[in-house]
């Protein structure tokens, strides 16, 4: 099932059972992809819809962490909800075996590895995790510790 047609889903069941929270981050997320679709004038594949999810899960956390920084502990609250729910449309984390995995492959791979090489590394390293979902900024730091 498309995307698009799971989140039309559960907006559907959400309204139903008058879950009012998943219902507005559910409306959130079909609105971005909605718009991205429109911007970009074709269709979304699997591939985009990732990265309007991230961008999303991206803004919830430092929404969050403002809030927290505020002093607003209900509003981070709810951001954080909204992010849990945003990411239940996301694939499976990668685990730490595949992330080390994939690092040792394209360490591999690439001639001469190096802090300088670090971006073949880590684009390479990006490929063999194709299908899952990755913390960018964890990746990098694990890739920067092996190549020091």
């Amino acid at each position: 099932m498309a995307l698009i047609e799971r989140i039309q889903k559960d907006m559907v069941e959400a309204m139903k059972a008058k879950q009012e929270l998943r219902l507005g981050a559910i409306r959130m997320v079909k609105a971005a992809l909605m718009k991205y679709k429109v911007d970009t004038m074709k269709e979304l594949d699997e591939t985009e819809e990732m990265k309007v999810l991230n961008i999303l899960i991206k803004q919830r956390k430092e929404a969050a962490e403002m809030f927290r920084k505020g002093g607003k502990i209900d509003l981070a609250e709810k951001e954080e909800a909204e992010q849990k729910i945003v990411e239940s449309y996301m694939p499976a984390l990668a685990t730490d075996e595949e992330v080390d995995a994939a690092i040792a492959a394209a360490i591999a791979a690439t001639p001469n590895p190096s802090v300088k090489q670090m971006g073949v590394v880590m684009k390479a390293a990006q490929a063999g995790l194709a299908g899952k979902r990755v913390d960018g900024k964890a990746l990098s730091d694990k890739v920067r510790a092996r190549l020091s």
